[in-house]
């Protein structure tokens, strides 16, 4: 009986059928070709090497060769060898295109311009500074790092990582306390389920904040209470039975601006005081123009406050990088929530460990710190000559701003948004169901998601939605 793979050159299933050897042989290659499982242009093996392969005869292989390049479904051609033909190939019935199949329904279409926050440009991401990263760290790396490795992550990132935020984010750090995780919400999940185990029942969160981390709560069995929100920020003073809370203390998303000193000591204070923990949420915390630096929350007290950082805003979020730094006692709960494997690839933790040790991070940075600085000076200049009545606020730092309206403008902003084709998100997007804060009409614009060619276009398209 004839084999039915074939493994040399490209590894090839074939099921000869009926018909005699070589007639089997022919259809099953021909139908391999007519639905589109040999796609065209793909240099099938040479007939003695299939033939060995499906232990048959070379001159069987070479004949229904021979055939189908006759019949147009094959080409040959000296030292190019046997090819799959260019041509149209037809689905089989039932499948997506067929006829006589439902059509696909039609994907929307991408937007001319692009300013939801919550990206950065994907365009300046270092790509040359970042393969030479990979390459030393590839070319150094144990061959035990190949392995499935420790739950918290590869040492070497933990290691660069602690120093790192050591120095640039003043978290109190050490590799041992430290979990690499694939971003955020990853955490934020491993983080939920240890809170449930506990016995947890309540987080508190901002008034204005990501749905998707309020979901992400919820399906650990967790309920999200919103905190009062006023002119200074998050108010933390209504904590109280709340076994834990989640704050972007250095940045606040969506409104921008930074917790008050008064108000981070009285969060550490309630946590002192109950045992709650705090998640700090270091959201673009590297991004700041117009002040100094603000300290991670974490370093005011590192026993109650988990630091949850990630390479998503500094570089890219398709890295699927990010870490927990934690409090003493909680990395066990957290690594049996997590299911005691390294889910984040190895050579991947390898280069951004070499990248942060090698200055390329730090110098990545500050390139994009200006970069973005310039958007915002040319936002805010634009605004000011074309839209008066709106006022951008949270400048001062990250990759957005908040664009505050004229009272009722925020719904015909947005309509207009999508007619012209920008993509561009509302205050309420943002605010918790049960949040009780005052009415505010607002656009929430991300001016670092554009590559820089974009940045003109979209700044013009942001202008010509908003009230004059």
């Amino acid at each position: 009986m004839a084999k039915p793979w074939a493994t040399s050159g490209i590894d090839l299933h074939l099921e000869p059928t009926g018909g005699g050897v070589r007639r089997g042989l022919t259809d099953a290659l021909r139908e391999a070709v007519r639905t589109g499982r040999l796609a065209p242009g793909t240099r099938l093996p040479s007939s003695r090497a299939l033939a060995t392969d499906l232990g048959l005869a070379r001159n069987t292989v070479a004949d229904a060769y021979a055939d189908l390049v006759a019949e147009g479904w094959l080409t040959a051609r000296q030292g190019s060898g046997t090819r799959v033909s260019d041509r149209t190939v037809v689905p089989p019935a039932g499948a997506a295109g067929a006829v006589g199949a439902a059509p696909r329904p039609r994907e929307p279409g991408r937007p001319t311009h692009n300013l939801a926050p919550g990206t950065p440009d994907l365009a300046s991401f270092p790509r040359a500074e970042w393969l030479k990263a990979a390459r030393r760290a590839l070319a150094t790396a144990p061959y035990q790092a190949l392995d499935y490795g420790d739950p918290r992550g590869r040492v070497e990132l933990r290691t660069a990582l602690a120093e790192y935020l050591s120095r640039a984010r003043g978290v109190r750090a050490d590799p041992d306390r430290i979990l690499v995780c694939a971003g955020i919400s990853h955490g934020l999940r491993l983080l939920g389920a240890v809170l449930r185990a506990r016995g947890a029942r309540t987080v508190a969160v901002e008034s204005y904040g990501l749905d998707v981390h309020w979901k992400l709560l919820a399906a650990a069995g967790l309920r999200t209470v919103p905190l009062p929100f006023d002119e200074r920020g998050t108010d933390p003073r209504e904590l109280t039975d709340q076994d834990a809370v989640l704050l972007t203390p250095a940045h606040q998303f969506p409104m921008g601006g930074t917790l008050h000193r008064d108000r981070r000591s009285a969060v550490v204070e309630w946590a002192r005081r109950t045992g709650g923990l705090v998640v700090e949420d270091d959201y673009d915390g590297e991004f700041r123009y117009d002040r100094q630096p603000v300290g991670a929350l974490q370093g005011l007290d590192p026993d109650h406050v988990v630091h949850a950082g990630t390479a998503s805003k500094s570089l890219a979020p398709g890295l699927r990088l990010g870490w927990l730094v934690l409090p003493p006692g909680l990395m066990e709960e957290v690594l049996a929530a997590k299911g005691d494997i390294d889910t984040c690839g190895a050579l991947d933790q390898l280069t951004l460990a070499e990248f942060l040790t090698s200055g390329a991070y730090d110098r990545h940075v500050r390139a994009a710190r200006l970069r973005y600085r310039r958007r915002r000076d040319a936002l805010v200049a634009e605004l000011a000559r074309r839209a008066p009545r709106v006022h951008a606020t949270g400048i001062a730092a990250g990759l957005h701003v908040v664009l505050r309206l004229p009272p009722g403008t925020e719904q015909p902003a947005l309509r207009a948004a999508a007619w012209q084709g920008l993509a561009i998100h509302g205050l309420h997007r943002y605010q918790h169901p049960d949040a009780v804060v005052e009415r505010r009409d607002a656009l929430v614009v991300g001016y670092g998601t554009p590559p820089d060619h974009a940045w003109s276009g979209a700044l013009e398209a942001l202008c010509a939605v908003l009230p004059e």
